[in-house]
């Protein structure tokens, strides 16, 4: 009888994983929130970035059902994350919050990388 044997091995630390996007307590619990009321049991958020805007680029962000062919995917607090590689890079960093005020309530994203940002908030450029 043949019996195998198992090499443990320990992978070497590669360079830190930079956090690409990240959603507060808040966020979570309303995106949570909206995929139940659109019975979306499942589903993750795509978020990502397009050209267009005041200042160059927009942020998107819709339910998805499954990843895509070269999404990273992210998962916080129960909520699935898709996220394409062009728009990584534009995202390094990024937060996105829920927020509520006079004006109405949505999702605000907080980019230290944005040089410029529009009144609106969900434009900028690098």
């Amino acid at each position: 009888m043949e019996t195998a044997t198992l090499e443990a091995r320990t992978a070497t630390p590669a360079e830190p994983i930079p956090s690409v996007v990240a959603l507060t307590a808040t966020a979570v619990q309303m995106v949570k929130e909206a995929m139940a009321q659109e019975n979306l049991a499942g589903h993750g958020v795509r978020v990502g970035v397009v050209g267009g805007g005041c200042s160059g680029f927009q942020y998107s962000m819709d339910f998805e059902s499954q990843a895509r062919d070269g999404d990273l995917v992210l998962e916080q607090d129960g909520v699935k994350v898709f996220v394409d590689p062009m728009s990584s890079m534009y995202l390094q960093g990024v937060t996105i919050d829920y927020v509520q005020g006079l004006q109405g309530a949505g999702f605000k994203f907080n980019n230290p990388s944005a040089k410029n940002t529009c009144g609106c908030g969900s434009s900028f450029s690098t």
